[in-house]
């Protein structure tokens, strides 16, 4: 996942590939804590990593339920062993739920059911998101709850119940406002009908009915039956227990795979290849957001499904534009909102209300985000209304606020495929996290940019910094890191411990060996070979005289001439060295010469070896670093000199931050984006 404070997609062209979803946020939570309010352990497989999905676990391990992992981890199911319906004696705390609905709402009602006394809270956002229907019909039960700050939204004390009252008059709650209201009312109340039926009424239309549906499928897994009337009036029978089902997978999820089909629906493939192949869902899924597949057909996309998978490919271009109610696929249809910069005509979405009262305010933020790429949109209570750019030169390059809520971030990363060839920024990418973390590396896996990936050159003379400096201007913007000095010591590792004798007669096999070969480059100095951390072995001595032996054979500079090229991939790439401007990367948008006095380079390098506990001499040092200089200078390949169009730098009187600022600012200066406050 991406940690910067803002991530830039550059112009992408095509898509093609496949793409494993991540497990359903709704069904994960929903899956969570049926199991954790039933007897027995249930095992629970592909369970969603996210935020929302973490805060979750978190609340139900402070409520007494055991969980075994403590955490998701990847490819482990979780252990939930329930709590049977009842809290330990003395259940207290604070619950922190940060900004999951998923999790708040349903958790709010159970424990109002169950009693003990604790305090509900989330991040700042979530005291906007109403919650007051709930409340209000929890009330009507006898539970007790208390608003901490502002009437009818969160934080919330819950306290003891008293069911004294309890009758045979169904309990009331709207179904206008957020489906989420109807679906805790259906996962808390099996806890008190134990002696009686229990009917819950729909006052107003219900919404998001899918979500209800997944809802109902869930808790017949648990063993609880809930008599559908139309969709206005739900009973539990009296009776009902939580039974562990033993097993249950959680299905991949239904929203996230909408970006996905709409990609396809956007975009031809490369390479002669066709469409992409979204794996983790299908047909036969549960979730009412697999019906945004009938939404992209109505657009133009060409889809094919089976029981876990779907292949979509470009068909009707442009997009058509559609009029259409939404309220059946409320998460899934902003994505629609994207597409619709596609479509050839005006898109209107209706019967919307529910994003107003979601992580933001979705149709504003949709409004204002489709405005900045040049989209004319009008917006009302329950609708909005999307005419795309008139012309190539109506699109606008846009830095998109994503108001802290994930599913902004995802539907505008779609618009990097405009057709005016512009850049989009995505600011916080990280919000991503609540549902699907690697988004952004899932979305790069199939994407093609139509110009090679930007590239940030640093080079310099040895000592100059241009290594620290390039790792950190890597880690701020998202970018792969290349560090072109450490690849012939990689390279002699490689060969040595492939029992590869270092001869010129063995050159073209130790270059094979190198292609052949995944390297990563981290912002800590870590280097990884296949994935074995290799950081401290390229830095021992015999690493360095294998790296000069190997590094005289022209067939292996050959190879790492193009290792070094294909470090270039989505979303850009900062390599440091002393020929990346000049040789490696020579249409590099920037590239920056480092340089420090002798001196300042001998300090630094002085410093560096007695902080290691290693004996060092100043004299020696500069004597080693002219020499070095000389050679590098003077070498017939790719002699150190920076390129014609470097920008360069004095490093010997800056801090590394003032550094790392300045290469930060240049490269600004490239992009057509407003800064960023």
């Amino acid at each position: 996942m991406y940690h910067t404070a803002f991530l830039d997609l550059p112009h992408l062209a095509t898509a093609s590939g496949s793409v494993q979803l991540p497990g359903s946020k709704s069904i994960s939570n929903r899956v969570l804590l049926l199991a954790a309010l039933s007897q027995g352990t249930t095992v629970v497989h592909d369970v969603l990593d996210s935020d929302d999905t973490r805060v979750m676990l978190q609340a139900l391990q402070q409520i007494g339920c055991v969980v075994e992992p403590a955490a998701v981890v990847a490819g482990q199911p979780l252990r939930i062993t329930g709590i049977d319906g009842f809290l330990p004696n003395n259940a207290r705390g604070q619950l922190f739920l940060g900004n999951a609905g998923t999790a708040m709402r349903p958790l709010t009602a159970a424990l109002a059911v169950l009693g003990g006394n604790f305090e509900m809270t989330g991040v700042p956002r979530m005291y906007e998101r109403p919650i007051g229907d709930l409340v209000d019909a929890l009330r009507q039960l006898g539970c007790k709850i208390d608003y901490l700050k502002d009437e009818g939204f969160p934080p919330l004390k819950i306290g003891q119940p008293d069911f004294s009252q309890l009758g045979s008059e169904s309990i009331k709650v709207r179904g206008d406002v957020s489906s989420q209201f109807l679906t805790s009312l259906l996962m808390a109340l099996p806890l008190l009908a134990t002696e009686q039926d229990i009917t819950i009424e729909v006052i107003g239309e219900l919404i998001s009915k899918p979500y209800i549906h997944i809802t109902l499928q869930l808790l017949a897994r648990f063993g609880i039956a809930v008599k559908n009337d139309n969709w206005q009036r739900f009973t539990i029978a009296a009776g009902s227990r939580y039974q562990s089902p033993g097993d249950i997978h959680v299905e991949a999820d239904a929203s996230s795979a909408s970006y996905f089909i709409a990609l396809g629906a956007l975009t031809t493939g490369a390479n002669g290849q066709n469409g992409i192949n979204v794996l983790g869902v299908g047909k036969d899924s549960i979730q009412g957001d697999i019906r945004f597949v009938e939404a992209a057909q109505a657009m133009g996309a060409v889809v094919q499904s089976g029981p876990n998978w779907l292949h979509i490919s470009r068909g009707t271009w442009p997009l058509k534009a559609i009029d259409m109610d939404c309220n059946h696929i409320p998460d899934a249809a902003m994505t629609l909102g994207a597409m619709a910069l596609f479509a050839d005509g005006t898109t209107t979405l209706r019967n919307i209300a529910s994003w107003r009262v979601k992580e933001t305010d979705r149709i504003a933020a949709m409004a204002n985000e489709l405005r900045k790429l040049g989209a004319t949109v009008q917006e009302g209570a329950d609708y909005i209304r999307i005419t795309p750019p008139a012309s190539r030169s109506d699109w606008t390059a846009a830095s998109i606020h994503t108001y802290d809520d994930h599913r902004i971030a995802m539907c505008f990363s779609l618009a990097a495929f405009n057709p005016a060839g512009l850049p989009v920024r995505i600011q916080d990418p990280q919000c991503v996290g609540k549902t699907f973390p690697d988004y952004f590396e899932a979305f790069f896996s199939v994407t093609q940019p139509s110009e090679p990936a930007p590239v940030i050159c640093i080079d310099g003379p040895t000592a100059s910094g241009k290594g620290t400096i390039a790792a950190i201007v890597a880690e701020r913007l998202g970018y792969h890191l290349l560090d072109s000095g450490s690849l012939y010591r990689i390279t002699g590792l490689a060969a040595s411990r492939a029992g590869i004798e270092l001869t010129e007669a063995n050159a073209q096999a130790i270059a094979d060996l190198v292609s052949s070969k995944v390297i990563t480059f981290l912002p800590d100095q870590q280097v990884l070979l296949d994935g074995d951390d290799i950081s401290l072995d390229i830095r021992t001595e015999q690493a360095g005289m294998n790296a000069s032996q190997v590094a005289t054979f022209p067939a292996v500079r050959q190879a790492l001439l193009q290792v070094q090229r294909n470090f270039c991939r989505l979303p850009g790439l900062v390599g440091d060295g002393r020929d990346m401007g000049t040789t490696i990367f020579p249409d590099a948008p920037l590239k920056v010469y480092l340089t420090a006095s002798v001196q300042c380079r001998a300090e630094r390098r002085y410093k560096q070896l007695i902080s290691k506990g290693l004996s060092a001499n100043m004299a020696d040092l500069i004597a080693d670093l002219e020499a070095r200089d000389a050679r590098d200078i003077n070498r017939a390949a790719s002699p150190l000199k920076p390129a014609q169009d470097a920008l360069h730098w004095d490093n010997s009187d800056s801090t590394i931050d003032e550094a790392v600022q300045q290469v930060l600012t240049w490269w600004e200066q490239r992009q057509p984006f407003a800064p960023v406050a």
